[in-house]
């Protein structure tokens, strides 16, 4: 077992600190931020689980993947199917990241563990706070089997790999905040 979990603290704590989260935790958050922000994920989601069960890092994993339920959440939120939402330089460069690991099971496990651990934690919480039904914090089976699953395939080596995940995960939700803010934003009076 590996002590992954510490040695990313600094940067799962600043991903956390964030205004979006801040937002997001409100019970708030407007649906088309929120979609803006599930859009952006799917993207994510989508490489890292097509490449994770290339490499066949899923196939003791059942249940892990999420692409097809952010897809459904996000669905059921944006209503203009003309005009996709904006995709942000961080998911950008996330996507071109991925495909420089693509080959590399460790690598693509901490991406795995960092994203699909925090849907399983933190992620109950936020889905009784989001709009919509929440379909991608919503696993099947031992939630706890799965998290034991995960949490046996990590290294200490891929804590670089987990905080640079952590890292774009910030710059994510600061450049979603960053975004037309009156436009997505309820107004609290």
């Amino acid at each position: 077992m590996s002590n992954l979990k510490e040695l990313t603290k600094d940067q799962h704590n600043n991903a956390e600190r964030q205004s979006f989260v801040k937002v997001l935790m409100s019970g708030k958050i407007n649906p088309k931020l929120y979609a803006t922000y599930l859009w952006n994920q799917h993207k994510k989601y989508d490489l890292l689980e097509a490449m994770a069960r290339v490499n066949g890092l899923t196939m003791d994993l059942p249940g892990i993947e999420r692409k097809m339920k952010i897809e459904e959440d996000f669905l059921e939120l944006w209503e203009d199917k003309e005009n996709p939402p904006a995709i942000v330089s961080s998911t950008q460069e996330y996507i071109m990241h991925m495909r420089t690991i693509m080959h590399d099971p460790d690598k693509l496990m901490a991406h795995l563990y960092t994203l699909h651990m925090g849907d399983l934690s933190g992620g109950q919480m936020i889905a009784r706070k989001v709009p919509g039904k929440g379909r991608m914090y919503q696993f099947e089976g031992d939630t706890d089997a799965l998290k034991a699953a995960i949490k046996s395939k990590t290294t200490d080596a891929m804590a670089d790999e987990a905080k640079y995940v952590f890292e774009s995960a910030a710059t994510l939700f600061k450049e979603l905040m960053e975004l037309d803010i009156e436009h997505y934003l309820e107004q609290t009076d």
